[in-house]
Formats: structure tokens, C-alpha cells, sequence
């Protein structure tokens, strides 16, 4: 008789200990969900310095459509919507691919060839993760500072590429 009773003990124990924790697995994903979302106000608040290109590369690269594609990009993640991510593998791929191949000859250097994989090293980061349910707010929002700092540093170097360029030394 006792056997019994403690097998039921045991039984009822284990159906209840396993309803419990299905709901709060369900309650967890809805607050996830939730606190996904970025908004522009979350990222006006990351630091980071912002570098914006010199009128002279802008003017090179301005026939470029893959860059306009990348700037409009930079926009639309710095206002919070991701939804970029959801369109076809084959237009994320070509993006970079392309951006490489019509590179001005002026600025298709090494150096700005690196801060372009770095850029599309952080670009599949930021992809996977918006893509991961089980994603928290703060990891989405350092992946985006992350991407940001490799989009403004390709900037930089384009910039300096540019001023090294216009500069004029005669040797003596």
C-alpha cells in the first residue's frame, strides 16, 4: 500500500514539476521576444565615434551603387529596423562582393580591402543574431556597436586614403 501511494506521490510530483516548466520556458521566450526590439532611442545610446566620409570620396564612390546600398544600410539600422536580414542570402552575399569589385581604383588599397572583410565579418555576426530567437537586447546592441565601429572605421581609412593621396611632399 505504501509502495503505491509513493509511486503516485512520484507521479504527480513529476506531470506537475514538468507543466511548470514548459509555461515559464513559454514566458521566457515572450519577454525575449520583447526585448528584441531596438529601438533609435537604443542606439543614440551606444559611444562610439562616427566618421563620415570626406567630400572627395564620397564624390568617388557615389556611382557606386553597392555603397549608396551599404550607406542606406547604416541608416536603416541606426533607426532599429533589421529587416534587412530577412531578404534573400544571395543580395547579403553580393553586397560585399560587389562593393569590392567596383572599388574606385584611388581606394582599392589593402588597408581599405581589410576594413571591408572586417565589415562583412561583423555584418554575418549581426545577421545570425538578429536571426536567433533566444538573441538578448544587450548582445543584439553590442553586435550593432560592433558593426557600426567597422562601418565608420572603413570611413576613416577611406578618408585618410584620400588626404594621403592629395598630399604633395617634394624631396629635396
Amino acid at each position: 500500500m505504501r509502495t503505491i501511494f509513493l509511486t503516485l506521490l512520484v507521479f504527480l510530483a513529476f506531470f506537475s514539476s514538468c507543466k511548470d516548466t514548459q509555461e515559464q520556458q513559454n514566458t521566457e521566450t515572450v519577454e525575449t521576444n520583447q526585448n528584441r526590439n531596438l529601438t533609435e532611442q537604443d542606439l543614440a545610446k551606444l559611444k562610439y565615434t562616427d566618421y563620415i566620409l570626406d567630400e572627395k570620396a564620397e564624390s568617388l564612390i557615389k556611382n557606386s551603387g553597392e555603397f549608396v546600398q551599404l550607406q542606406e544600410l547604416i541608416r536603416n539600422i541606426k533607426q532599429g529596423d533589421l529587416s534587412f536580414f530577412e531578404t534573400s542570402k544571395e543580395n547579403q552575399k553580393d553586397l560585399f562582393k560587389n562593393l569590392r569589385q567596383t572599388l574606385p581604383s584611388t581606394l582599392n588599397t589593402e588597408s581599405v580591402l581589410a576594413r571591408i572583410l572586417v565589415l562583412e565579418t561583423k555584418f554575418h555576426q549581426l545577421e545570425s543574431l538578429s536571426n536567433l530567437s533566444t538573441t538578448t537586447k544587450a548582445k543584439l546592441l553590442k553586435t550593432v556597436k560592433e558593426f557600426l565601429v567597422a562601418y565608420s572605421n572603413l570611413n576613416l581609412q577611406m578618408n585618410k586614403k584620400m588626404e594621403f593621396d592629395s598630399q604633395t611632399i617634394e624631396k629635396p
